[in-house]
């Protein structure tokens, strides 16, 4: 396990720094399109005020964006003949990630004032920084870097490859996040981000309910009452992934791990380790710990494998690529 964490330490920091050097910085559109983030703001709030797990989406979409093919709003991309599978369509994402709506009327609204200037992989990432603001009350404030540019591929057998299942343990989750150039710690400070929204009981009736596990016995039975014993697309429903504070992004999902209240067993191992076990007892307890560490951590993953020059473009609707770039899938 220690030679896990070493590796983090070591592991593709190029992954990051080369991002970095790209031309992402806070202010990116100050002459190009100066009301952007102001206009994804007012349209985010519009929405996560009416629910509350719109928000939940979004920060969500970063993530399941920036683990595949980078920050490049790949996620966005609808099937079509050429590629009737993009990674919207794949399981980690059909058909729980929601948001979509409110990418849409962003760029529409950026659309109008600034034609072609701003790219949907930057309103993805203004979005869930925006998202994380309202949630938090106010709280978790982000200076969100700039200048991604939009990617042209999206493969649903690639969110498969990428993104990190409900089940996996401490030590895949630590490697699943160092592929990316994130440690061990972003890794625990993001899952923190499970402390809002919703999820389907067949994302962790097996291996939580089903099967032995460490989770609470009366947390156990909570959930049976609101869960099939074998969910099937028919009968799939959702419940809160925090059932104590469900709508608040805050540090109360550490005190669900440590008092074994979560849903996934990703979520149960990050008491696997010590060194992840402190993490979460330092989250939890610790007053404005986690939030400092939460937004230095979504900055760094939004900074991901971005895209530049040719790899990119600016889409002029965040569903399809721009017209003379088919949307391939090889």
């Amino acid at each position: 396990m220690a030679a896990a964490f070493r590796l983090v330490v070591v592991v593709t920091c190029a992954l990051l720094l080369a991002s970095a050097c790209q031309g992402l910085h806070v202010g990116y559109y100050k002459k190009t399109c100066p009301r952007v983030e102001h206009i994804v703001r007012a349209e985010v709030k519009k929405f996560v005020y009416k629910n509350a797990g719109i928000g939940a989406g979004l920060i969500r979409m970063l993530f399941h964006d920036c683990f595949v093919q980078g920050c490049d709003g790949s996620v966005l991309l609808d099937p079509t003949p050429a590629n009737p599978e993009p990674e919207k369509r794949s399981p980690p994402n059909f058909p729980s990630l929601r948001g979509f709506e409110v990418i849409d009327a962003a760029k529409d609204a950026v659309e109008r004032a600034c034609p072609g200037k701003v790219s949907c992989a930057d309103i993805v990432a203004f979005a869930a920084r925006d998202a994380a603001y309202f949630l938090s009350k106010l709280k978790v404030k982000i200076d969100m870097p700039a200048g991604r540019l939009d990617g042209r591929v999206s493969r649903a057998s690639e969110a498969l490859d990428n993104l990190p299942p409900p089940f996996f343990n401490v030590s895949e989750l630590v490697a699943a996040f160092a592929a990316k150039g994130l440690g061990a710690e972003d890794m625990v400070v993001l899952s923190g981000a499970h402390t809002v929204g919703r999820s389907h009981c067949s994302s962790f009736v097996a291996d939580r309910l089903a099967a032995p596990s460490d989770i609470n016995a009366g947390f156990a039975n909570f959930l049976r009452r609101r869960c099939p014993a074998n969910p099937t697309p028919a009968n799939d429903p959702t419940v809160n992934q925090d059932f104590v504070t469900p709508n608040a992004l805050d540090s109360q999902y550490y005190k669900n791990v440590l008092g074994h209240k979560v849903l996934f067993a990703s979520d149960a191992a990050l008491l696997g380790s010590p060194e992840t076990a402190k993490m979460v007892r330092d989250n939890a307890y610790i007053p404005g710990w986690w939030e400092d560490r939460f937004k230095a951590a979504f900055v760094k993953m939004s900074r991901v494998e971005v895209k530049t020059g040719k790899q990119g473009e600016i889409r002029k609707n965040c569903r399809v690529v721009n017209h003379g770039h088919p949307h391939r899938h090889y």
